[in-house]
């Protein structure tokens, strides 16, 4: 399969310190990514690469087979996590902004967002609250109808209606036009429902990437007795009490006298990240 975003030895740096570090992925075109981490991981440094806002320091990315220019591609929509739009504009105006800049441009679909979102094209941006200047970013974004949109955190200033209104509207455009989207968000549980893809990063590097279902198949949650818990081979992460572990491990098989079960998406997320501040 395709991929509409890979990495290959990706690094940035930032007056000698790198935020990214020999990042490796692919994202397989048509596919739902979660890029998650904890802050000052690197995902809105590897979003803003992508989106072609920055230059790599070393390795390479690649957005549909060619290198960012410089520029965000013609095919790629993109919205900071900063919300940049300009307050004393309407939102009207803001659209009409939106269709000036880009060739390509649906003015029917970003008005339907804003319509679904019930956020008036006569109020100024500066007006909005939080939540809505996020449809706006968002209906910026779809108009230029992406063939890959990256989405900096943009569940984080939404209640939980529009949270979920605004993620069947991503997934409509998914389903209906092929888009890909690479999503950062801290809402695991929100991710879980519509990402088939994952791609974790800690400290700049990525610790665990590939399809949603293969790699939670991969690992296995589980608790038995915490004085056989060193025996225990591919252990991700462990805690205990004096008498019970419950182990996070890289492997299918349950050993005998432990029981096991699949972890759900948040369990396999967090147990790497505990593991990562352990070190």
């Amino acid at each position: 399969m395709d991929s509409a975003l890979s990495a290959h030895r990706l690094v940035k740096s930032y007056r000698g310190k790198r935020a990214l570090d020999g990042c490796e992925f692919a994202v397989p075109e048509g596919a739902v990514t979660a890029l998650v981490g904890p802050n000052g991981a690197g995902k809105s440094t590897l979003l803003a690469l992508a989106a072609g806002l920055l230059k790599p320091s070393g390795g390479e990315l690649r957005v549909f087979g060619e290198p960012p220019t410089g520029r965000t591609h013609p095919r790629v929509g993109y919205l900071a996590q900063n919300r940049p739009l300009y307050g004393r504009l309407t939102v009207a105006e803001t659209l009409r902004l939106g269709r000036a800049f880009n060739q390509r441009w649906a003015q029917r679909r970003a008005v339907q967002v804003l319509d679904q979102a019930e956020v008036p094209l006569d109020a100024r941006v500066h007006t909005l609250s939080e939540g809505a200047r996020t449809q706006v970013g968002i209906a910026l974004a779809l108009g230029r109808e992406p063939d890959l949109l990256l989405l900096d955190e943009p569940l984080s200033a939404l209640d939980p209606l529009a949270r979920d209104e605004t993620l069947r509207l991503l997934m409509g455009e998914v389903a209906d036009r092929g888009m890909t989207l690479v999503m950062s968000s801290h809402l695991l549980s929100d991710l879980h429902d519509v990402c088939d893809h994952l791609v974790l990063l800690i400290g700049g590097a990525v610790r665990l990437t590939g399809p949603i279902e293969d790699l939670l198949a991969e690992h296995r949650v589980l608790v038995g007795p915490a004085s056989r818990a060193a025996s225990v081979d591919g252990v991700v992460q462990a805690s205990s009490t004096e008498r019970q572990a419950t182990l996070l491990v890289r492997g299918e098989s349950v050993p005998e006298g432990w029981a096991g079960e699949q972890p759900t998406l948040e369990a396999l997320v967090l147990g790497y990240l505990r593991a990562a501040r352990a070190r």
